[in-house]
């Protein structure tokens, strides 16, 4: 249940550009609001669908929709898809902050056109280089099993304003400043809370509040940049003027600025105060990094992309693997052996996940997971009749070397056919709870996700990235650019990524019916955090069938059907674990782009 708790105690949020006054108690009113009448009737595709968006010459996915526009004038200024993906994430960290900000991590998958590649970007934090775990366990105590999810902590290095300017020096055609002059103004002038986000600002509230019951940790300056006068209301003006001078900063000094001028200096002198060992250096050494993008075949020509370890993106090319091995197209999309197969493959990928996931630069994950023959191999390991009560890692060691969630996914794509694929992430909630003076962005707790077991390959150790689960993800077909796709929330997205791509090839949905088609996420099993299966660490705790949650969308006959195969079914329909959609895909004659967002959120696709 520990990935589930995680969904439920954070969000990845969407929000709208006009924003109606809702009553504070929206959600209680909403079924009342409902009861006695259904949903309407479309002319052409599934009931449940709107259109996908068409446009043809540039295109943005986001998850507010003032962002998208911000998106959509950056390209028709002359900028880049890489200039408006910048843009864009510089707006979603204003205007939701519950599921990013500069104070977190970023990956991307870029398109270019002109050289024909896909580029990947790891723009991920480090520890602190003068730490050891052994010193990490003193001031966690000596009952510790993890790393808490607040404080100085779990804090690594933010490593999105890095990626900002390493994306933007190869790619970028307009200047930064152009990029993130929106931002500054909405951060000054405002902008309205939608209704989405002020339940998840309420609801950070109260998680804040809970957590300084058990963990000593400084909410003050947090305290004073949201929530003031309590959560915001629905509807009203939010200003940010202290993120809006950050980024002016930033924008006049450049990357430096943030780590290694005025805000570096804040940032440590701060952190330091909370027991943090983050030192100046360790911001001024800060790198992002280029890494190979790897890609799995499925079937009918398309191929799922991924970035490598340290994030869980090959878990969704493990599973496949696993997949192609069966023909899912001759049961109905909702029916029990889909669902089934889809499960298992991915319990037997992540399995794999916690035992080898972790910084490649301490410790690489076997090459085999990736081939056919083991995908082939571990397909055999699915009972077709029954969920197998306990799956393990494969057989292989993890080589060691020598040296040292809540999310917004976007995507962008110009009249060029650059085509960017970027997620962002403070991890758990809105972040840590730490910000920093006067600055007005909350430090990311992405290190909770170390494990303390001194042999795992994701333990922590100086100067180390952790375990990251924001992925973003491309697709081709017959080997040409195809699809820009993401879909955030933790452990639900490599299994998201799944369902997407199924839904498309496997029962030809369309962009948008394949976001909006009723999904399934299994929580449970091993994680990256926990000790090595049969260390001395090791515990009974785990729950390895785990439970499959399932939205109103899946029949009572399947799900009957499901648990007597032996799954643990739970109907969730809050749509809160299933994650948010983005997508963007050319047209069979690559003449234009096709848009879909995500309706469980309130973000929008739009084109010119």
């Amino acid at each position: 249940m520990k990935l589930m708790t995680m969904f439920l105690a954070a969000g990845a949020l969407m929000t709208s550009a006009v924003v109606a006054q809702v009553p504070d108690n929206v959600a209680d009113t909403k079924a009342d609001a409902t009861n006695g009448i259904g949903g309407g009737a479309r002319p052409v595709g599934a009931s449940w669908a709107r259109s996908p968006v068409v446009a043809p010459n540039g295109m943005a996915a986001t998850a507010h929709p003032l962002a998208t526009q911000i998106a959509l004038d950056i390209l028709k200024a002359g900028g880049s898809a890489v200039d408006a993906a910048i843009a864009a994430n510089a707006a979603l960290g204003l205007m939701e902050p519950t599921g990013n900000g500069i104070g977190g991590d970023l990956f991307a998958i870029i398109y270019d056109p002109k050289t024909d590649q896909l580029y990947g970007i790891n723009g991920s934090g480090r520890s602190p280089k003068g730490q050891t775990l052994k010193q990490l366990k003193d001031k966690l105590g000596a009952d510790a099993t993890s790393i808490p999810p607040v404080g100085a902590l779990p804090v690594t290095i933010p490593g999105t304003v890095d990626a900002w300017f390493t994306m933007h020096e190869r790619f970028g055609t307009l200047p930064m400043r152009e990029n993130l002059a929106p931002t500054i103004r909405y951060a000054r002038d405002g902008h309205p809370i939608a209704p989405v986000i002020a339940m998840y600002l309420a609801r950070s509230l109260r998680s804040y509040e809970e957590r300084q019951k058990r963990y000593d940790f400084d909410f003050s300056n947090a305290r004073a940049t949201w929530f003031a006068n309590g959560a915001p209301a629905p509807g009203s003006m939010f200003r940010n003027p202290d993120l809006a001078n950050t980024l002016e900063r930033i924008a006049q000094n450049g990357r430096d600025e943030f780590y290694k001028g005025k805000t570096a200096a804040t940032m440590v002198d701060y952190l330091r105060r909370q027991g943090s060992a983050f030192a100046i250096e360790d911001f001024a050494s800060h790198k992002s990094e280029w890494v190979d993008v790897a890609c799995a075949a499925y079937r009918r020509g398309y191929e799922l992309c991924e970035l490598p370890p340290n994030s869980q993106g090959f878990a969704a090319l493990q599973m496949v693997n696993i997949l192609k091995h069966v023909n899912l197209s001759q049961w109905e999309r909702g029916s029990p052996e889909v669902l089934h197969y889809i499960t298992e493959a991915k319990r037997l990928a992540f399995e794999d996940v916690a035992r080898f996931y972790a910084d490649p630069a301490f410790s690489k994950a076997p090459t085999e997971l990736l081939t056919e023959a083991y995908g082939k191999a571990r397909f055999a390991e699915i009972d077709p009749e029954r969920a197998t009560p306990a799956f393990r890692p494969g057989a292989f060691s993890a080589p060691r070397l020598e040296g040292p969630g809540d999310t917004t996914y976007l995507t962008v794509t110009d009249k060029n056919g650059m085509m960017v694929s970027l997620i962002q992430s403070n991890y758990r909630g809105m972040g840590g709870g730490l910000v920093a003076d006067g600055l007005g962005f909350m430090f990311q707790d992405r290190g909770e996700l170390f494990s303390l077991d001194p042999d795992h390959p994701n333990a922590y150790a100086p100067a180390k990235r952790p375990f990251h689960t924001i992925i973003p993800a491309f697709v081709k077909k017959d080997g040409k650019p195809f699809m820009t796709l993401g879909l955030m929330g933790g452990g639900m997205q490599p299994q998201g990524h799944v369902q997407i791509l199924v839904n498309l090839v496997d029962y030809g949905m369309n962009l948008q019916e394949a976001g909006d088609a009723a999904r399934i996420m299994h929580d449970g099993g091993r994680q990256p955090t926990d000790p090595l299966l049969g260390s001395a660490a090791d515990t009974d705790l785990v729950d390895d069938l785990g439970t499959l949650f399932v939205e109103p969308g899946i029949s009572q006959e399947t799900i009957a059907k499901l648990r007597a195969m032996g799954h643990k079914v739970v109907v969730e329909n809050t749509g809160i674990p299933f994650g948010g959609y983005q997508a963007i895909a050319r047209n069979p004659a690559g003449d234009a782009y096709i848009g879909a967002t995500e309706m469980r959120k309130d973000g929008q696709a739009s084109g010119y």
